[in-house]
């Protein structure tokens, strides 16, 4: 699934094991396994270990206020003493000195805002992909929304297996990857299809040539990695903050090791049922996207005397197609096509503070300056390593985790019926996902996510109700399997990933639980956050390119 950062965002949104496949009840009930007794050795080995903490490598591009560190970890879990691979670790220690008392498991009904804060431990956050790095994540405790948290927890970012400097994934050059201009047919004929499986293939075959290690790199062990990194550092339980692709394997770390989870947060979750995982999941997601991209046209045609880019919802999509087919026939700058004019406007999909910028580019262009539209739009020579890492890890993760339709006509049937109602996303998406269909490696099973409140400690699930990356379904799917989780949703908006964000009604019962262990009753709604101002262009920040 795209994700902001590496598609998925469900995108963005996940995964499973034949060799653990636990049936529809505990995961308790499952039996053991290799991997099983893998998981335990390495994560009492990294108990003993600890992180050796120190100076940031200057590849990583953090300040000097956070540390980093590795954990060592097994490339195959049925192996433990064989081949190690290393994760790198960022941290921000906690402001607060005091020691928590106890650690609640329940609901309540205090409020943490206006209260003392205590040391909680250490907050693990994975910002999803597969592909995405949350090495950055120990920077936001400097924000106000996250201050509190912060003095509480030691922010903990980590690189997954396969990401950045963690034993990275190369499934081509980097200067192939993301090359612009690129056309992007919204209902293509059968010579481009074909122009696109032989590409498939080809990525396919390098992937499993570059990477011999490839059928390592699954959900699954990003889970069991989860728990290793839990060990080293030195925590009893894991408190873990997951967004997006996060929530799935934290759902899955949630079933394999119920009694290790202190707190669980799930913001903006994939469908973790076994059928959705991964094509199901992808499908819906293109739909979900149409809806999105629908909200996204009528609030410029609201704001019509700032953009003039239609009244309607309608006429703003004629004068999109326009750009579109003219960037078809020129592109801007030499530099932007139709695919990377999609690429920037999906971005509007997942988030809504792209909206002013993206609207004011269109408009620019229509007035005869493309230059708003190249600085967002064009490729950035820069960064096309870490994008083509990004792309090879969430290939190879999703790829991994589940059986795919092998035969293209399957792929082509069901496109091309999406797209007849969903046609921004879906072909986008089925190329992303192509690869797949001709993967070399091995394929598992979906392992069956549940748990129940007597292992499981409450767990907090964030949705917003009109979310296309993670489409809004997928919360309540993880809700029902996850027994005595809550599940908040923000109402009537769509932002892909709340937590921290906007919201300060989300941001108060993500706060509660963190601090407290507080959480509302079963389920609890909050009102939308404000829409964007049309006038807020220059203060959006543009998100990188990989969650």
């Amino acid at each position: 699934m795209r994700a902001a950062a590496a598609r998925y965002g469900t995108a963005g949104s996940l995964v499973l094991t034949a060799l653990v496949a636990a049936p529809a009840g505990s995961a308790s009930a499952a039996l053991p396994t290799p991997e099983t007794h893998g998981t335990t050795v390495a994560a009492q080995r990294a108990e003993a270990a600890g992180i050796r903490w120190g100076t940031c490598a200057k590849a990583e591009h953090l300040p000097p206020s956070l540390q980093c560190g590795t954990v060592s970890v097994p490339l195959d879990y049925a192996h433990p003493h064989g081949e190690q691979i290393k994760l790198t670790v960022s941290r921000a220690k906690a402001k607060a000195k005091g020691k928590e008392k106890g650690q609640e498991k329940g609901k309540g009904k205090g409020k943490a805002a206006g209260r003392a804060v205590a040391r909680q431990g250490a907050l693990v956050f994975n910002p999803g992909g597969p592909g995405g790095s949350g090495m950055y994540f120990p920077m936001a405790g400097v924000m106000p929304e996250w201050k509190r948290i912060a003095a509480a927890y030691d922010l903990i970012g980590y690189a997954p297996r396969g990401v950045g400097r963690s034993a990275p994934l190369s499934c081509q050059d980097p200067k192939e990857f993301g090359k612009g201009p690129t056309q992007a047919p919204t209902h293509p004929d059968e010579a481009y299809k074909q122009e696109r499986v032989a590409k498939a293939k080809a990525y396919a075959r390098g992937c499993a040539a570059r990477n011999p290690g490839l059928r390592h790199y699954t959900s699954l062990n990003n889970a069991r990695d989860l728990d290793v990194l839990r060990a080293a550092l030195g925590e009893e339980k894991l408190t873990f903050l997951g967004a997006s692709y996060g929530t799935y394997f934290g759902a899955l770390y949630a079933t394999l090791f119920p009694t290790h989870v202190r707190r669980m947060v799930f913001d903006s979750a994939v469908n973790p049922a076994p059928a959705q995982i991964w094509y199901r999941n992808n499908l819906d997601q293109s739909a979900a996207f149409e809806r999105r991209w629908a909200d996204f046209r009528a609030w410029v045609a609201k704001h019509d005397k700032t953009y003039r880019l239609g009244r309607t919802p309608e006429e703003v999509l004629r004068n999109y197609e326009k750009v579109r087919a003219e960037l078809g026939r020129k592109p801007a700058g030499g530099k932007v096509g139709q695919s990377q004019l999609q690429s920037a406007y999906l971005q509007a999909g997942y988030y809504d503070d792209y909206w002013p910028m993206r609207a004011k580019a269109l408009s620019a262009y229509l007035k005869g300056d493309p230059k708003p539209l190249i600085e967002q739009a064009a490729p950035e020579p820069r960064a096309a390593a870490e994008q083509e890492n990004g792309n090879a890890v969430y290939t190879a993760v999703e790829c991994n985790d589940a059986p795919w339709p092998t035969d293209f006509a399957t792929w082509d049937r069901d496109n091309t019926l999406l797209a007849r109602v969903a046609p921004f996303e879906t072909w986008d998406n089925a190329w992303m996902n192509l690869p797949c269909a001709y993967w070399p490696a091995p394929r598992q099973q979906p392992l069956d996510v549940r748990a129940d409140d007597d292992e499981l400690a409450p767990t907090l699930i964030l949705a917003a109700e009109r979310d296309a990356a993670t489409p809004y379904e997928g919360a309540r799917e993880l809700h029902r399997r996850l027994r005595g989780s809550v599940l908040v949703t923000e109402r009537e908006a769509g932002t892909h990933g709340i937590g921290g964000g906007a919201n300060e009604c989300v941001n108060g019962h993500l706060e509660a639980y963190l601090l407290e262990g507080t959480l509302p009753a079963r389920r609890a709604a909050c009102a939308p956050h404000q829409e964007p101002r049309p006038d807020s262009a220059e203060r959006a920040v543009e998100r990188p390119r990989a969650l």
